[in-house]
């Protein structure tokens, strides 16, 4: 996949919701949103819908770095994780910033979104 990196794991859910969690934390990254897709397509649409979060991540420092090199680049943030069930499975994706950033031409940024993929790289392959 071009723009994340996603795979099937065999922790439950909530297992790897809050492996998910301490892993972006040991890389300096809180996690400032959680959308409860499930629970949004039941209220506003009346849908059944499997287990599906999505996180919005934050590294406080790298957030400032890239805000000061390029002023709206607040478009193109916090990282987004995903955590979800399908067919009686458990997906946990990761977004790849260097695909985000890459819309941006900004050298200074291009490295910085590397530097941000690297970290999430290992979140996601500690998961």
């Amino acid at each position: 996949m071009k723009y994340g990196y996603v795979k099937e794991t065999d922790l439950t859910f909530d297992v790897a919701l809050e492996k998910v969690g301490e892993e972006l934390q040991k890389e300096g990254f809180k996690v400032l949103t959680t959308i409860d897709v499930q629970a949004k397509f039941k209220e506003k649409l009346n849908i059944d819908f499997p287990k599906y979060k999505i996180l919005g991540a934050c590294n406080p420092k790298l957030a400032h770095k890239a805000i000061s090199i390029e002023w709206d680049i607040g478009l193109l943030l916090p990282c987004n994780i995903i955590v979800y069930e399908k067919d009686g499975r458990v997906g946990v994706g990761v977004m790849k910033p260097s695909e985000a950033m890459a819309i941006v031409e900004n050298d200074a940024l291009r490295d910085l979104a590397n530097e941000v993929e690297s970290k999430l790289k290992r979140v996601f392959d500690n998961i």
